[in-house]
């Protein structure tokens, strides 16, 4: 049934606003508005980074007009440490005074490196639900070694949310970056900065994410699209704000070490890394239970459930992961040490990492007993 109830949906109709320091323009249509928004930033030479698929990078380029500096379009997951060098030399050759991105994580990982060593603002323009543009966080893969961190130089200045961008979005990879948004609100309930304001805006992505995603992956969902771009930034925000846990540990080690796709990683492992925090997590598994409409025990199955149903891949061995890559990952993942509310040991995080590559539904048990 097609999504078509305001108050199911309450996506803002509209709204600009200042940010702790980011401008957001969230609007149908918003992207007519780039033009004046540079205008803001002061900006008269800008690089715009996006890859060329689709006829928007055209568009955007056009919008721009003179004040086109420079197109950068090699654009790759996890941040190349060449490719990134290279938008650094191509902005500082040019006399770069901005970068617009327009894309997914990819697209806006790669301006975010840009920004942090060319000195840089970024102008985001989403066309996914990854919700990067809302936070500090920055990756870059050196070989199969991924860094991440936090620097607030990074934060796009400006954020264009238009829901209609979101349309050419197929399906398959509508849903698993609706998960990865959905990552981010579960992540947010329990990271080491996690705060009541960050604990609001993560509940109320989750449940928004949880009422319209399947919808959000059909044709002609313009109100579930709207929906679920405004969970992905409630997401990004407080993600941005609370930080990142265990769960981001895994998928970030994933992702530079075995090259794993970003999105498909994070709604692979979602429900694994939740059923291994269990007693942990209680009073985040209680409250977000609430907003799933779920079982405090079946947290985990719930987001299990709803992955399926917007085809999110059968485990970790559908991408390609060989199992005999578990112990070693494993190994790797207890030496790092990212934060988590568990204690990690290494039969554990095998057994978890395990669980992910078979991606079978978990269990309610596995949360009771932890």
């Amino acid at each position: 049934m097609p999504v078509t109830d305001p108050l199911a949906v309450p996506g803002p109709a509209g709204f600009a606003g200042q940010w702790l320091g980011q401008r957001i323009v969230f609007a149908d249509g918003g992207l007519g508005r780039l033009a004046d928004e540079v205008s803001a930033l002061g900006a008269t030479a800008v690089v715009l980074v996006a890859s060329q698929r689709g006829d928007l990078p055209a568009r955007v380029a056009g919008l721009l007009g003179g004040r086109l500096a420079g197109q950068w379009a090699d654009v790759r997951q996890h941040v190349p440490a060449e490719v990134a060098a290279g938008l650094v030399a191509r902005s500082r050759e040019v006399g770069a005074d901005l970068l617009v991105s327009v894309g997914g994580g990819s697209a806006l990982g790669l301006a975010k490196i840009a920004a942090r060593d060319a000195g840089l603002p970024v102008l985001a323009i989403p066309t996914t639900y990854a919700g990067s543009e809302m936070t500090p966080v920055w990756g870059i893969t050196e070989g199969t070694a991924k860094r991440t961190g936090r620097d607030l130089r990074v934060l796009p200045r400006t954020v264009i949310y238009d829901p209609a961008l979101l349309a050419a979005l197929p399906p398959r990879l509508a849903g698993v970056s609706g998960m990865n948004a959905l990552a981010h609100c579960v992540e947010a309930l329990y990271a080491p900065l996690a705060d009541p304001l960050t604990s609001l805006g993560a509940l109320e992505g989750a449940r928004l994410i949880a009422t319209v995603l399947p919808a959000a992956c059909r044709p002609g969902e313009e109100s579930a699209r709207r929906g679920l771009l405004w969970a992905s930034c409630l997401a990004g925000r407080s993600f941005g704000t609370a930080g990142g846990s265990l769960h981001h540990g895994i998928c970030h080690l994933l992702g530079g070490s075995a090259g794993l796709p970003h999105a498909q990683t994070h709604a692979i492992v979602l429900p694994h890394a939740v059923a291994f925090l269990g007693p942990a997590i209680s009073p985040a598994l209680a409250r977000l239970a609430v907003a799933l409409a779920a079982d405090p025990a079946d947290v985990p199955g719930a987001i299990w459930d709803l992955g399926r149903r917007v085809g999110t891949p059968h485990g970790l061995r559908a991408l390609g992961l060989a199992e005999r890559a578990l112990p070693a990952l494993a190994e790797a993942l207890v030496t790092a040490g990212p934060a988590s509310p568990r204690p990690l040991d290494r039969p554990a995080v095998l057994a978890l990492l395990t669980a992910a590559w078979s991606g079978d539904r978990p269990a309610s048990e596995a949360v009771l007993k932890g």
